[in-house]
């Protein structure tokens, strides 16, 4: 902008010296005219220039204010013309680059895409949109309010549990563990639990068998019976892990029957009910349920959350940008996307985007519509000024010596 001004200010300073010039030299000629009567075609492009600069000095003041301050009608034409410019640089941008059929044209050879997935990939971008992404995220649940959302996520949390039916989601629960072999591995190390258990405590078995036998017995026989009923247990235990075992079998009998059980029978259903009924009621599931949202808030406003979740996006972005840089395909079909999305979202509204231009234009203050436009088009005005000084003065030495030539 200040180099705009410095240029505008030199071409202006140009064009008046230049006047000024042609004002020296026609006072300059006239006094020695007499003298030297060739000077008269000097002074006649000189008179000439000074007209041609008066003129062009005029018009190209007028553009923009009152010259000399004097309200000449027809003067200061951009300020008094701020309406109708705005309406011409809304109508010239809406029917010359928004319309469909130029902004399919204009947009149907760029590559969107391939300068997204570029630029991802450039330096620290993906890094730094990831963090202005966490930081705009942080400040977006900042500004919510905590009690009203509280309240809404309870609610739907609440509701969401009460829609589901307890007993068929316990069932399909239950038949995922049994098909995955979750169940059977529990039943496996409950019976290598079971198992170390008895080992370890064959000492504390004993004396406890002892204590509960006659006196009369003695302990030596107490340690023979707590014996037998360990490796009895143990040996049990060891045949359970067979699954041909009777009661191994029995369990599977029993858990598909559950399975079955809890998603068709009616009273299973009902007892299900009530059990998510006396469940939602319990004090400390009501203050879980309540105390969600500020356990989510306080969660992603640790720090270490932040980091987790800028590492988490920025990784997608990187992502992103090698596939859409490496994968034809993809960068085509974002390229495409990306062009219907401006064609459906622009062109329809371009006359609200002109009406828009419009109302910026004349919120603008005069001054400053002004300053905008002659910082644009003045230095080049200026030249007009010149071009007027020397193509007038060349006019009027023409027009002189033809007309010395016929007297």
């Amino acid at each position: 902008m200040e180099e705009r001004r410095q240029a505008l200010r030199q071409a202006r300073t140009f064009a008046t010296s230049l006047l000024v010039l042609m004002l020296v030299i026609f006072v300059a000629t006239s006094v020695w005219m007499k003298d030297w009567p060739w000077l008269a075609y000097v002074r006649a492009f000189a008179e000439a220039g000074m007209i041609g600069a008066s003129a062009d000095w005029f018009a190209v003041v007028a553009l923009f204010r009152h010259p000399l301050g004097i309200p000449i009608p027809h003067t200061a034409i951009v300020a008094n013309s701020k309406e109708r410019i705005g309406v011409a640089i809304g109508r010239f941008m809406a029917n010359n680059f928004l319309s469909p059929r130029v902004l399919a044209e204009r947009i149907r050879d760029v590559d969107i895409g391939g300068w997204v997935g570029r630029w991802l990939m450039r330096g620290d971008n993906a890094k730094n949109v990831a963090q202005r992404a966490t930081s705009s995220l942080n400040q977006a649940l900042s500004a919510l309010p905590r009690e009203d959302l509280n309240a809404f996520l309870s609610s739907a949390v609440r509701g969401g549990i009460e829609r589901i039916p307890a007993s068929a989601f316990a069932s399909k629960v239950l038949s995922l563990l049994w098909a995955h072999g979750e169940m059977q591995a529990l039943a496996e190390r409950l019976l290598d639990w079971a198992s170390t258990t008895l080992a370890n405590n064959r000492e504390t078995l004993r004396d406890k068998v002892s204590r509960r036998t006659s006196r009369l017995i003695p302990k030596w026989i107490d340690g023979i019976v707590a014996d037998k009923i360990i490796d009895g247990v143990l040996r049990i235990l060891e045949e359970m892990r067979e699954p041909s075992h009777p009661w191994r079998i029995e369990m599977t009998t029993t858990i598909e029957e559950l399975i079955g059980d809890l998603a068709t029978k009616p009273e299973m259903i009902e007892k299900g009910e009530e059990l998510k009924a006396k469940l939602l009621a319990t004090p400390a599931v009501i203050g879980q349920i309540d105390g969600l949202w500020v356990s989510i808030e306080n969660r992603l406003e640790a720090p270490e959350t932040q980091a987790q979740l800028t590492r988490v996006i920025e990784r997608l972005l990187t992502g992103l940008g090698t596939r859409i840089q490496n994968d034809d395909n993809f960068r085509t079909g974002i390229n495409r996307w990306l062009r219907v999305a401006v064609l459906r979202t622009v062109a329809p509204r371009r006359k609200e985007i002109a009406e828009f231009i419009r109302k910026v234009v004349e919120n603008w203050d005069t001054e400053t519509l002004t300053e905008r436009i002659e910082l644009t088009v003045g230095r080049d005005l200026q030249y007009i000024r010149i071009n007027g000084t020397l193509v007038g003065g060349l006019v009027g030495l023409i027009i002189f010596a033809v007309t010395q030539l016929f007297e």
